[in-house]
């Protein structure tokens, strides 16, 4: 949430940040809203005064004067009451500002390619090569991972269906393994750079989902229990519950968190979209990256910048080509300040898709949750948040099987993962 304040004084930086994500949002309305509210507020507040200072007398007129007063304000408070819910529920609808170096577009089709990267072909034997674009060359015909997986006896999607329904599916054998091993691949390399490992908890109170900005905007998106709880798409969302109306130490920060989940998503907007496989589901499991530092813009972009060369190297240790884009703004989420997405390469596609988010919130969401800290010069101030995947699982298992595959159908485990699966080869 952006600070009204901020709002009022800065209203061209806010109508170009709407403008620039092509947002559907009446800003005047606000401040038209928030105009009202102020108006009313003082006459309450006016009328509250008078009335204690009249309170004090007996005199029948003056009594019966007090009871006008009442009522008048009375009628005043169910105003500003009205006026104030119309207000925060504006409130909860205005976007976060892009920075600066956020591109222009208005979907995906316009994010901009910041880097590739791909393995050299040592040691992947003959049948394996990379272009001069850094894109998998095959000596022989792939095969796509949904039919590997199928073949080598890794998931059951017709059973995943008959129990779960559609995108319900199953891991089993060496597809399970192989999602406990990147599970714990993915937490020891987090380990490594000093973060604290949790388990979050799916189930997530509705005012948490408010306040990370994922409600009411996205509700098509989400499961919802019937006694008014909601399944988190991320562990992003419970883990920022997790510091609600504290007030830190600057020393504490940064708070770094790896955080694993079970996640849920209805995949509202996605009808006819991957139907086959594993790519696009309704639960998935997924390691987070979460960190709370200083109220720092610089502060903030170092850390973005190093969350997204931690996934970097965790896909390179899998030994996976990939690439990073930059989000433009129409497809920059609505909390977000500024995102890149990991794609690795799935060759039965001949295209990159996205495995990681790598996201920069400042303060928006710690505003709304009230998580402050205070600083070395004794003022309280609202942390700046950032998350960012680690691995996520089934999804991650498309580009590592296709990749990993041999002209024989058997799929090579990399290094990274061997000493957790206790195998070289899948066949």
């Amino acid at each position: 949430m952006l600070d009204i304040k901020f709002i009022r004084e800065n209203e061209e930086i806010v109508r170009a940040a709407i403008a620039k994500r092509r947002y559907d949002f009446n800003l005047g309305r606000l401040l038209e809203a928030d105009e009202a509210r102020r108006g009313l507020l003082q006459e309450v507040e006016n009328l509250r005064a008078e009335q204690n200072k009249g309170s004090v007398s007996f005199d029948e007129a003056q009594l019966a004067s007090l009871r006008l007063l009442k009522e008048k304000l009375q009628k005043k408070e169910a105003e500003l009451k009205k006026t104030e819910e119309e207000f925060e529920e504006l409130m909860l609808q205005v976007p976060n500002i892009p920075d600066p170096t956020v591109p222009e577009g208005k979907s995906e089709e316009d994010n901009v390619e910041i880097r590739r990267w791909a393995p050299t072909p040592e040691g992947r034997g003959p049948d394996w090569n990379v272009g001069r674009d850094k894109i998998p060359i095959f000596s022989f015909k792939i095969k796509d991972h949904f039919t590997l997986m199928q073949k080598l006896g890794l998931a059951d999607t017709e059973r995943g269906a008959k129990v779960s329904g559609f995108r319900g599916y199953f891991l089993k054998n060496d597809g399970a393994l192989l999602s406990f091993a990147l599970w714990r691949f993915a937490l020891d390399y987090m380990l490594q750079k000093g973060f604290t490992p949790f388990i979050a908890p799916a189930l997530v109170k509705e005012n948490i989902f408010v306040k990370t900005g994922k409600l009411p905007q996205f509700r098509e998106d989400i499961y919802a229990t019937e006694d008014g709880l909601f399944l988190a798409p991320s562990a992003e969302v419970p883990m920022m519950g997790y510091h609600e109306g504290e007030i830190l130490s600057e020393d504490e920060l940064p708070k770094k968190y790896a955080a694993f989940s079970p996640c849920y998503r209805r995949e509202a907007g996605s009808y006819g979209k991957d139907t086959k496989g594993l790519y696009r589901l309704h639960e998935f499991m997924k390691v987070e990256q979460i960190v709370l530092c200083k109220a720092e813009h610089q502060e903030s972009v170092r850390w973005h910048e190093e969350l997204t060369r931690y996934s970097e190297e965790m896909v390179q240790a899998l030994g996976l080509p990939y690439r990073v884009v930059a989000s433009c703004a129409g497809d920059l989420p609505f909390g977000f300040v500024k995102m890149y997405d990991i794609e690795a390469w799935i060759p039965s596609e001949k295209r990159y898709r996205e495995t990681h988010s790598s996201s920069m919130v400042h303060d928006f969401q710690t505003r709304r949750l009230k998580i402050r800290y205070k600083s070395q010069d004794g003022k309280i101030r609202f942390a700046h948040s950032l998350n960012n995947t680690a691995i996520a699982t089934p999804r991650i298992l498309q580009s590592l099987l296709e990749n990993h595959q041999k002209e024989d159908g058997s799929v090579e485990i990399p290094e990274a993962l061997r000493k957790y699966i206790g195998k070289d080869v899948i066949a």
